[in-house]
């Protein structure tokens, strides 16, 4: 079952400095179809003004990974990490226990990146913070691993048995992923469009997969993924 939730149908509000659209539920958007998908909780697209962000605020018990797009996001928090994440890049805070952050663009133009939550394995975990370069010849018609809850992954460390992925494919190229039994995918082209299992997927479109043993992805236009991976 694939279910394709367009861009234009999903939620969320525009606050003049951040404009927010949510895949699910989340501040007062509110879908009861649409309240997770297995162990993924959020999945918001935003895009943040220059020079504007979010103040420090708290979070626990809860693995947030951001995918930046374009631009960059510096982040700050009370463990002391402070660090900027650039277009293409990866970082993941484990709020575990609890923590504070602030996450500001402080660069001259508009940053737009992916928020995902995933719910923690562990309740009362360590809190950490890490970001990672990522080649982007690594991404190159194959998925590549950004963050896991595997020690054997060569990726950001999540408290959660969950993969976030990335790819890049040319128009035409095709790319396939074994899901195995119990685990569910969900899927957004941050920029492009692509087919999966003969289903279309337009750019910021989102895909929640799940019984489909081998998941066959055609670009029909030059594309970049990011998908998840959980129970």
């Amino acid at each position: 079952m694939i279910d394709v939730r367009p861009f234009n149908s999903l939620g969320g509000a525009n606050h003049g400095w951040l404009n927010a659209r949510h895949h699910f539920s989340f501040a007062d958007y509110h879908d009861p179809g649409r309240m997770s998908w297995g162990r993924l909780r959020v999945w918001n697209d935003d895009e943040i003004a220059a020079k504007s962000g979010f103040p420090p605020h708290p979070h626990a018990d809860m693995e947030i990974i951001t995918y930046v797009r374009t631009g960059a996001i510096t982040h700050e928090d009370s463990m002391g990490n402070k660090g900027r994440t650039s277009a293409g890049d990866v970082q993941v805070m484990s709020a575990g226990t609890g923590v504070r952050h602030s996450e500001f663009n402080l660069e001259d133009e508009t940053t737009t990146l992916f928020q995902i939550w995933i719910e923690a394995d562990r309740r009362g975990a360590k809190p950490s913070w890490g970001a990672k370069v990522f080649p982007k010849n690594d991404r190159t018609g194959q998925f590549s691993v950004l963050a896991s809850g595997d020690p054997t992954d060569d990726a950001l460390t999540i408290n959660a048995d969950a993969r976030v992925l990335g790819a890049t494919l040319k128009a035409g190229e095709t790319l396939t992923y074994e899901l195995a039994e119990g685990r569910r995918a969900y899927l957004v082209p941050a920029v492009g469009q692509v087919e999966i299992n003969g289903i279309t997927l337009n750019a910021r479109d989102g895909a929640g997969i799940v019984a489909e043993p081998v998941v066959t992805i055609t670009a029909r236009a030059d594309a970049e993924l990011v998908m998840v991976d959980s129970l």
